[in-house]
């Protein structure tokens, strides 16, 4: 049996043949040098295989993608597994915070409060900004049956998104039928104030046409159609008492049967469904800062929204719907009226503090468009809370999608 050579260290002779050609054996570092590359020697043909793999199932998953019309399932897995991430997403500034975008919006209208006026602005919106607008035909039932909220809800949902739905409706509580809740909106006015404009359109309409109100009330006499507003009030007429005085609560209270009860109950109800469910109910005497939060809270569909309600153009359409033939009430009437109110009052400035609380949040400070048509000294207004807002309570963004969230 041949023995092995020695090398001077002791152990085998790393070159059995001899040392290499032109020289002496070499030294430790160019023999370990030629070591290391020995594995890759002897795994190169592996290594190739494997490469020629990758590339046949990434072939087969490019033509899978393109005869399927989309990305396979595997492929969607893995992404949302490595996220999307890049180098200057990880490197670069941050992102600016996008607000989330709600793609269901209800604006269930109540009436005499500016509701036409903000209608004929969401027609030029959602041409601009291409979201859906799903309005309906129907103004005179508020007040639905279950089947009929079943119906309704369920063509609501399923109409293209981004919608916003518009219509005189009382609220509808979509997660009771299994749907999905959307953001609400709305605007109200002073009681009265609106009492006096639904009062007179019913009888007179408004400056786009004589015989509107002829169409909307064709069966009113002459004498009810001329009846004098403060005889009405005084003499206790239907039209001038309660229940039918009891207008605003029930939009923001709800389809339950106690919702068209004058009470606390349901002034309690209205209150907490604006709360939970509605992003914003604005003050139709500040109209324009009512604009300018929708703009902000809602770009997708209220950008550029005040430049266009302050455009002449728009102007002299919003103009033609201004009720006519209207008179102020005797101060009589008008505190007899605020006294059969005063439900319809607590919650308007319940709604009206909340308002000024996020004009103030927003740096957006309160004034009145226009005057209302009532003698303002003859209705008390409780006085509002000035305290400062904590640094805490300025992150209006966090404020915002907590909303969205609900």
């Amino acid at each position: 049996m041949k023995k092995k050579q020695q090398h001077p260290g002791g152990g085998a002779d790393p070159w059995p043949h001899g040392a290499p050609l032109g020289g002496a054996p070499p030294g430790l570092g160019s023999w370990k040098r030629r070591v290391s590359l020995l594995p890759f020697l002897r795994f190169s043909l592996r290594d190739y295989g494997f490469c020629m793999a990758t590339l046949l199932v990434f072939c087969l998953g490019s033509l899978f993608y393109q005869l399927s019309g989309g990305p396979p399932r595997f492929l969607l897995d893995l992404r949302q597994y490595l996220g999307n991430s890049t180098y200057l997403d990880d490197h670069g500034p941050p992102p600016s915070k996008v607000l989330p975008f709600p793609s269901q919006v209800v604006y269930n209208r109540v009436g005499k409060c500016g509701s036409r006026t903000v209608v004929l602005l969401l027609r030029i919106l959602s041409e601009k900004h291409g979201f859906n607008l799903v309005t309906s035909d129907i103004h005179n039932k508020t007040r639905l049956t279950k089947n009929e909220q079943m119906e309704l809800i369920k063509n609501i949902s399923t109409a293209e998104q981004p919608y916003l739905f518009t219509r005189h409706v009382h609220f509808l509580n979509f997660s009771r039928f299994g749907g999905d809740q959307p953001v609400y909106i709305n605007i109200i006015r002073d009681p009265v104030s609106r009492f006096l404009s639904n009062y007179f359109f019913r009888r007179f309409g408004d400056w786009r046409g004589e015989q509107n109100h002829m169409i909307r009330t064709p069966s009113m006499r002459q004498e009810e159609r001329y009846l004098d507003i403060n005889e009405c009030i005084l003499e206790n007429y239907p039209e001038c008492s309660n229940p039918r005085l009891f207008y605003i609560i029930p939009y923001f209270c709800g389809q339950h049967p106690r919702c068209r009860e004058p009470g606390e109950w349901a002034l309690q109800r209205a209150k907490l469904n604006v709360n939970e469910n509605f992003l914003l109910v604005g003050i139709l005497e500040e109209l324009e800062d009512v604009l300018l939060l929708l703009e902000r809270f809602l770009p997708h569909y209220f950008k550029g929204v005040l430049s266009i309600y302050k455009d002449p153009e728009h102007r002299k359409l919003g103009n033609m719907t201004v009720t006519v033939k209207k008179t102020v009430p005797s101060p009589e009437a008008v505190q007899i009226l605020y006294q059969r109110m005063r439900y319809e009052y607590e919650f308007y400035h319940y709604v009206k503090e909340q308002f000024h609380l996020l004009k103030r949040k927003f740096g957006l400070k309160s004034h009145v468009s226009s005057p209302p048509l009532r003698p303002q000294f003859f209705i008390p207004t409780p006085p509002e809370t000035e305290e400062p807002i904590d640094d805490e309570d300025q992150d209006d963004e966090k404020w915002l999608e907590d909303i969205y969230k609900r």
